[in-house]
């Protein structure tokens, strides 16, 4: 198996009444009037994009309401005195419905709508692809209550969920896997999308990972550190990460109707990825009884993160360069602008802080409240909503309006900046007063106003969300209202 150098004639734009092969007039005509099974079979893969799409949403909104309640308490420790309502109940909870609720589900749906176009195929098992759904909510639902009620796996970080939950989530991932590279195999195409290979990859490791995080024979103490070390930044950024930039590779020469800049950049980001993130997940500890060397060799590596991170950027930037005019009318190409300068800026981030000088200032501080947010809410989910926005219409022929889209836009953007910036500040605050050995309490007073602006930042990206929904809904149960020029170039392709 080989990359593609080319995305055969996939890079149509969403605008496009039809997906032409150009490979021939057989199969432009094949393609612009599908056969009665190839329309069940766009259905089908639209119900199952729409689904997916549907319960990540319900996820986010969940999970942000809790975001909300938790930075709510920052200001009023008093507020919800119930222990269902304390912090080290609801922090799980927000934390895991995000990754596990929201962004994993999300992800899923565009990774597999993806890999249907690309391999200009059909969905190796819808069925399967259901059975994921429910596996994933199910877990999602299960490891919720089981946290809110008390039991948890303890200071596990994004893996407090008891252990037979988590079994659950590892099933789903393992279906999915299944199903997504099934679906690969099978395609028309002589050759594998750069999507596919990330999408792939990010599946099958993070299957890797998760069995690895429920073995028992390392989670007891220092073992048990590393693996977490392994597993939270892993959980990042080789599931999460590689899936958003699968996705990046496809919705932006779509939207663009270009190709993208470098394929072989985007090969060579991909491999460099894969041998330089796994170990960086120690520099969470450094100043640890950890080994010094596996201290040291994570900060190497986490530096060496920079040749991914640059490369990859740079390619996506590339592709835009001439053409970023087009963001003031394509609001998917925005949503995903921002995700690209996210994932620059948020690794780069990543990498200034595993240096232990900068480590001793800033670790256990709110800046890592802060980069976290940055990496999870403004590469991440700026991500995924440009994917939805751009590939969600285009597999049910239903449209969002400009209001709504701006309605999400603006005020998630100005929220989440506000957000990442008064906790970057007020953490390096705190943690400077720590390093003068002042009184703990000075650090608190300190804080105060920064987490202020923390919820005026969370609550503007919470009510975004209600305008995503309604998007989504608009694009799922709405109306089909295809804009008149679409209509007009579908005639004139007629």
């Amino acid at each position: 198996m080989h990359v593609s150098g080319g995305i055969h004639g996939d890079a149509l734009p969403p605008a496009q009444p039809a997906e032409v092969k150009k490979t021939g007039p057989a199969m432009e005509m094949a393609t612009a009037h599908p056969s009665s099974a190839a329309r069940r079979d766009d259905q089908a893969l639209a119900r199952v994009f729409s689904a997916y799409t549907i319960c990540s949403v319900a996820w986010l909104l969940f999970a942000t309401f809790i975001g909300i309640v938790l930075a709510y308490k920052f200001g009023a420790p008093d507020f919800g005195s119930g222990a269902w309502l304390t912090f080290g109940r609801l922090r799980p909870i927000h934390t895991n419905a995000t990754f596990y609720g929201w962004a994993s589900i999300a992800l899923v749906g565009l990774a597999y709508y993806i890999a249907v176009r690309s391999c200009r195929t059909t969905l190796y098992s819808t069925r399967l692809a259901w059975v994921g759904l429910w596996l994933f909510n199910l877990a999602a639902i299960a490891g919720t209550i089981a946290l809110d009620l008390g039991y948890s796996a303890g200071d596990l970080e994004y893996r407090e969920w008891p252990w037979p939950i988590r079994l659950i989530f590892l099933a789903a991932l393992g279906v999915t896997a299944w199903n997504l590279v099934a679906t690969v195999a099978r395609r028309t195409t002589d050759d594998i999308y750069l999507s596919n290979w990330y999408t792939m990859g990010g599946v099958l490791w993070t299957c890797i990972i998760a069995i690895v995080a429920i073995l028992p024979w390392y989670q007891y103490g220092l073992g048990q550190v590393s693996v977490s070390g392994f597993y939270m930044h892993n959980a990042v950024g080789m599931w999460f990460t590689p899936l958003a930039l699968g996705m990046f590779y496809y919705a932006l020469p779509k939207l663009l109707n270009r190709p993208i800049y470098s394929y072989a950049l985007g090969v060579f980001a991909f491999w460099t990825n894969l041998v330089f993130y796994p170990i960086i997940g120690a520099h969470h500890f450094l100043f640890s009884p950890l080994p010094w060397w596996l201290q040291t060799t994570a900060i190497v590596f986490s530096v060496a993160m920079l040749v991914p991170v640059l490369g990859g950027s740079a390619n996506f930037l590339l592709t835009m360069r001439g053409r970023f005019g087009e963001l003031r009318h394509s609001y998917p190409l925005a949503f995903i602008l921002v995700g690209v300068i996210g994932y620059l800026v948020g690794s780069t981030q990543g990498t200034v802080e595993a240096f232990r000088s900068l480590q001793a200032v800033w670790h256990l501080t709110n800046f890592t409240v802060g980069h976290s947010h940055l990496t999870m809410y403004g590469f991440v989910t700026f991500a995924i909503w440009g994917g939805v926005y751009a590939l969600l219409p285009a597999a049910t022929d239903k449209y969002p309006g400009q209001i709504g889209l701006a309605l999400h836009f603006w005020p998630a953007l100005v929220g989440s900046f506000i957000y990442v910036i008064s906790l970057s500040i007020g953490g390096t605050i705190q943690g400077l007063d720590w390093v003068r050995e002042l009184p703990f309490i000075q650090s608190v007073v300190d804080m105060q106003p920064f987490y202020v602006w923390r919820g005026v930042g969370g609550s503007l990206m919470f009510l975004s969300h209600f305008a995503f929904a309604w998007n989504v809904w608009r694009m799922t149960f709405g109306h089909s209202a295809r804009p008149m020029a679409l209509v007009a170039a579908a005639e004139e392709a007629a």
